[in-house]
């Protein structure tokens, strides 16, 4: 079975990036017995990384080079915003445990499109996040393996992404 789309891709790599001054530096590392597994062709993966394994088999191998600008776009200052303390209650207390400098919170924007925030500071202004990518303004240099490929469920197609073992889970 090939890569293609509507197939669920599971794959191990390692991930380098490049912030233009530093070199190369190791990102993060996706083991075989815990691979990242995607349905293809549904635009969650970037489309190069995508390109880099269009029609490989299990066990074949892919590498890429995806500059910043084809991947996560430069840092962008205005993603960076301060918050009210009060959205952040839970019936109507402050809550700790969420509030926390380094904490990658998901939210929703006033359209209702999905974002992640990363609480960078709080102080008497509010919660200070920064809802750029972590690999904004990043060069990204991925080599991995193709572990395994299947056929998508009718469920998983129609939701466009992968559930897990036993059904939907998000």
């Amino acid at each position: 079975m090939k890569v293609e789309k509507n197939k669920v891709v599971a794959v191990s790599y390692e991930l380098h990036v490049d912030d233009g001054e530093n070199g190369k530096q190791f990102f993060e590392k996706v083991e075989k017995v815990k691979p990242f597994q995607f349905l293809y062709g549904t635009g969650h993966v970037l489309p190069a990384l995508e390109a880099a394994m269009e029609g490989k088999e299990a066990g074949e191998s892919f590498e890429v080079f995806i500059d910043f600008e084809n991947a996560y776009g430069d840092y962008d200052e205005s993603k960076k915003t301060i918050v009210p303390k009060s959205n952040f209650k839970d019936n109507g207390k402050k809550n700790k445990d969420l509030l926390k400098v380094g904490k990658v919170i998901p939210m929703k924007d006033d359209q209702g499109n999905q974002l992640r925030g990363e609480i960078t500071k709080i102080d008497y202004k509010g919660v200070h996040m920064d809802f750029n990518s972590p690999l904004a303004g990043l060069d990204l240099y991925f080599k991995g393996e193709i572990i395994s490929i299947r056929e998508a469920d009718p469920e998983e197609i129609d939701h466009g992404h992968v559930h897990g073992p036993g059904g939907h889970q998000h």
